[in-house]
C-alpha cells in the first residue's frame, strides 16, 4: 500500500514534464505564499481516542507550468511550509484529564500540478499530488484538566507515549489537494482543501517497540496568492 501510493505520485511527477513535447508548451513561472488552518490527528496502533486538535500552516509556494495538454494546464509544484500537527487525546477514564502533543514541522511537499478552465482569467480548478518530506524542529506538551494528573486508568492502558520525547523527527507521506483559483491581472488568489496521510512514524515501531503505527494524518483548507514572474 506505502510502496503503491509513491509509485503513482512520483509516475505522475515524471511524466508531467516529458509530455510537454506532446501538447502545446508554456513556460510559466509563479511564486506566492499560502497559508490556512489543519485540523490533525496520529493514527496510533494501540489505538488512542482523539478529539479535533487545529493547527496553523503558512509557507511559501512555486509553481512551473509546462503545457497544456487537450483541457489539462499540466506543471508542477512546489512549497516550504511551516505547519503545526500532533493530537488531542479523548480521555473518557473520569479523571477529567486533558493532553495534546503539538508537533511543529517543516514541511516540503512536491506535486504534478493538473489545472482546468479558464488559463489565464478567470476561474481555474486543479489538483496537486505528491509525495511530502517534513522535518520536525519542536513539540510541546500540554497536560490539563482535573488535578492531579493521573493516568492509571487510561482504556487500554496506554501511556507509553506520555513524556516520552518524539524519536523520529523526519515524516515522508503523500499529499493531495483539490482547489479553485480566481485568475486576475494583479495574481491568481487561490482556496484549497488537503489531505496529508503519513507513511513514516513518530515512534519507532520494531518489534520491541510498544506502538505498530504511529503515523501523521492532516485536514487542511488553505489561501493561496501567486503572481507570475515570467
Amino acid at each position: 500500500m506505502k510502496r503503491s501510493l509513491l509509485v503513482i505520485s512520483l509516475f505522475l511527477l515524471t511524466t508531467l514534464p516529458s509530455k510537454a513535447q506532446v501538447g502545446d508548451p508554456r513556460n510559466l513561472f509563479s511564486i506566492g505564499f499560502n497559508g490556512g488552518l489543519g485540523t490533525s490527528s496520529v493514527s496510533f496502533i494501540p489505538t488512542i481516542k482523539q478529539d479535533i486538535n487545529l493547527g496553523p500552516t503558512a509557507g511559501l509556494t512555486i509553481r512551473h507550468i509546462s503545457e497544456k495538454y487537450f483541457f489539462l494546464i499540466c506543471g508542477l509544484q512546489l512549497e516550504c511550509n511551516y505547519a503545526t500537527r500532533g493530537w488531542t487525546e479523548l480521555i473518557d477514564d473520569g479523571s477529567g484529564n486533558e493532553y495534546t502533543r503539538h508537533l511543529n514541522y517543516v514541511e516540503v511537499p512536491f506535486y504534478a500540478h493538473l489545472g482546468f478552465g479558464r488559463e489565464y482569467r478567470g476561474f481555474q480548478g486543479y489538483l496537486n499530488l505528491g509525495p511530502q518530506v517534513s522535518y520536525l524542529i519542536n513539540e510541546i506538551q500540554k497536560k490539563g484538566g482535573r488535578e492531579p494528573w493521573d493516568s492509571s486508568n487510561r482504556p487500554n492502558r496506554v501511556i507509553y507515549h506520555y513524556n516520552r520525547p518524539i524519536e523520529n523527527k523526519l515524516d515522508y507521506g503523500i499529499s493531495a489537494g483539490l482547489g479553485v483559483e480566481m485568475r486576475t491581472g494583479i495574481g491568481a488568489f487561490g482556496l484549497e482543501g488537503r489531505y496529508y496521510f503519513g507513511l513514516g512514524n513518530i515512534y519507532n515501531i520494531t518489534k520491541s517497540d510498544y506502538f505498530a503505527r504511529c503515523a501523521n494524518s492532516t485536514i487542511s483548507v488553505r489561501a493561496t496568492y501567486l503572481i507570475s514572474i515570467k
